[in-house]
Parts: C-alpha cells; structure tokens; sequence
C-alpha cells in the first residue's frame, strides 16, 4: 500500500481506539442531580450572590467572546490565505530561504502574531478580575507573567516546529508516522513534567506548618490509599484571590498543594473537602487518562493533516504546494483552530464528567456533605462564580458543574462504601 493508504488505515485504527478508550475509561456513568434538586438548591442561593455572578460574567463574556474570535480569525487570515505563507518566506530570506529558518524564526513570528491578537482581550479580562477584586496583580506583575507564558510557549513551539518540520524534510511521504508517535509522545512527557519544572515558574511553594490540618491531609490521603511525601503552600495571593489545591507528581513525588488563599479563607473541614476532591482524581487515574486521551487525539490529528494536505484547492488557497512545507504554517494552525472549535465542547464534556467522580470521591472519602456544600458555596462567593450559567455557554465552555449542580449533589446519597476511618 502507498503511505497515503496507510495513512488513512492507521487514522480509522487511533479513532477506535479513542473510541474505546473514551468508552472505557471516561466515566460516562457519573451521576447527576436531577432537574428538580438543582432547581431547589438555585432557589436556596442567597439572591445576592446569583446577581454578582451573573454581572461579573456579563462584563467578561466580551473578552471571552473575543478572545475565543480572533484566536480563530488570526489563524483563520494566515492560513486560508497567502498571508501566513508570505510572512514565512519574508522573515526566512536573510538566513537564504533555508527550510530551518523558515520553519524555527517563521514559525515562531507566525505564532507570536497569533498570541498577539488575543493579547488585547487578555488584558482586558485581567482588568474587569482587577475591577472586581479577583485579581491582585498589579499590571507590571501581569506583563511578566505574560512573558513568562510566552517564553514557555516559544520554547515548546521551537522544539515542535523543529522537529515537525525536520521530519517532514527528510521523511517525505512517512512522515506523518514519526510525527504521530513524536506528538503522542510529547503529550505524555508535557503532562508529567509540566507540574515539575513550570508550575515554580509562576509560583513559590513552602512546605506546610505542622500541625492538625497537615497531619489531617496526610491521614486523609493514607486513607485513601495515595500516600503523599509533602503539603506544600503555594503563594498564589500575589495574583488572585481564587481558592485551590491540587494533587501533583506520582508515586514518591506525589504532593498535595494548597493555595495560601484557600487555608486563609476557608474552614479547615473545607480544606478537607477540596483535597479530598484532587485525591479522587490522583485515585481515579485522571492525569493518566487525559494523557493517554490526549497522545490518542494528538497522533490522529498528525495523520489527518497529513491526509489534508492532499486537498490541492486548499494548497493554492494557503499559497503553498505542500502542508509539509514550513511556509504552511499558517495552514497548519487554521486547521487546529477550527479543529479546536468543533472538539472544544466534546473534550469540556469529558472534563464535567470526570469533575463529577471527584466530586463523588470527595463526599464519600470524607463523609462530610454538609462541608462539601459550605466549600461549594465558598468558591461560589470568593471567586464570584456564575452560580447557574445560561445553557448553551455551560455546553460550550465549561470543565467543570456549575456550583448548583454541586449543592445538588451534596444533597442526594453518593452511593458506595465510605472509606475506613
């Protein structure tokens, strides 16, 4: 068979087994709170709390829906016209139009202008959080935060555009097989290495104070049967006032981190309840199946560009005679957005259903409905969440329940035996 058939046997082979790992390990079976309890437990909501919510996402929806649009336009003008093309080209000619050059300098001026046309409506979201006190950060600590993801992002993007584009050079008609096993591969390595080695970039970690809550948390993820080497404290209140933890690492690097923010507002049951939720997903496995999800999706989307670049009218439309080509960048990523655009709300799906089990995790390990629910409404109040969003934006944007779908749950019997205590 020629590389093209081959090309579309491994393409239907990665999506059975996206299929069947979706079907195996997603759990699809996560219950939800009926219609009549979310409903009771908006109605118990303090009024207050729902208008404030719904005013603050009212003053981001246009920086969202802005963000969202010109990180699909930009791409959309630099590949579905000579635009991205020309660009490459341009910025390649002092080093001769050699393929390296056009690839790395014209890759990454294409990526920075596509960065730079949501810039704007980053800033303008960062200023509406500053407005409602979600935000800490003065505008010099968000400029280099922006420049700390930028840097991060033109290191990955140089090692991706060098190695793709190396690929495509010297593999010719195979190297769609190279890159799907680079791209899965990359997926895996980013999603366990990105805790280690970015996460300090952004953020100083102490190790917790002894004492009854950190004696707690360590009991508590004992219990559980995922044993944890440290707490650490991040210094997340020099940016936002938002509540978090997080469980990171794996095995002896396993550590449970909390938001200095979280152990200053909320009750030490709560703190409880929210590490309890970041167990669940250490314990369900939830790092590993969004990798393995993850590598699936991004090997099958190497091959199908592959197989896209054989649509000649697309081609002349880019300006360009191969996707292979550096210079088709800009088609690469106008791909990848519209790509983005129709998984997006599938892969939001996935999210909401495994934040669900966690939620479930988290009532049962502790055994402590009533702390869960006071959490919920916590966050709700701290982070001025919209409490019960409009449908089609909970469809289209959300990863997690909403708050009232949480109270909800808090509500009904999670069912299975509670761990020992």
């Amino acid at each position: 068979m020629t590389p093209t058939w081959w090309a579309l046997v491994t393409l239907v082979a990665l999506g059975v087994a996206l299929t069947v790992a979706a079907i195996m390990f997603v759990p699809w079976g996560s219950s939800s709170p009926t219609r009549a309890a979310r409903m009771t437990a908006l109605r118990d909501l303090p009024a207050g709390m729902v208008s404030r919510g719904r005013a603050l996402h009212a003053s981001l929806r246009p920086s969202s829906y802005g963000s969202l649009l010109a990180g699909l336009v930009a791409p959309l003008l630099l590949g579905f016209t000579p635009a991205g093309a020309r660009i490459v080209a341009w910025v390649a000619q002092p080093f001769g139009g050699h393929w390296l050059a056009e690839a790395l300098l014209g890759g990454l001026v294409v990526l920075t202008i596509v960065w730079l046309a949501s810039l704007p409506f980053t800033a303008w979201r960062h200023a509406v959080l500053r407005d409602y006190g979600l935000s800490t950060q003065n505008w010099g600590g968000w400029a280099v935060d922006q420049l700390k993801s930028c840097a991060v992002g033109a290191v990955t993007g140089a090692v991706v555009l060098a190695g793709f584009y190396t690929l495509t050079h010297v593999a010719s008609g195979w190297w769609w097989s190279f890159g799907a096993v680079g791209a899965a591969a990359l997926v895996v390595l980013l999603s366990f290495v990105f805790p280690l080695l970015v996460e300090p970039l952004f953020n100083t970690f102490a190790p917790m104070p002894d004492g009854p809550l950190r004696d707690e948390l360590t009991a508590m993820a004992a219990r559980d049967g995922m044993p944890v080497q440290e707490v650490l404290v991040a210094d997340a209140s020099r940016r936002t006032t938002g509540l978090n933890a997080y469980v990171s690492g794996f095995g002896a690097t396993r550590r449970i981190v909390v938001y200095d923010t979280l152990l200053r507002e909320a009750q030490p049951d709560e703190v409880r309840s929210v590490v309890a939720h970041e167990l669940g997903h250490a314990k369900d496995r939830d790092p590993e199946l969004g990798a393995l999800l993850g590598a699936i999706t991004a090997a099958a989307a190497v091959v199908a560009l592959f197989l896209l670049g054989h649509w000649d009218a697309l081609l002349r439309r880019a300006g360009v005679d191969s996707i292979g080509s550096p210079r088709a960048i800009g088609l690469v990523l106008a791909v990848m957005a519209v790509a983005g655009v129709v998984v997006g709300p599938v892969l939001n799906l996935v999210s909401r259903r495994v934040e669900s089990r966690a939620d479930q995790h988290a009532l049962r390990l502790t055994g402590d409905a009533a702390a869960f629910a006071a959490m919920q409404l916590r966050l709700a109040e701290v982070n001025i969440a919209d409490v019960h969003p409009p449908r089609i934006e909970y469809l289209l944007f959300a990863t997690h329940p909403d708050t009232v779908e949480r109270l909800a749950a808090a509500r009904e019997p999670t069912g299975g035996p509670h761990p020992p205590r």
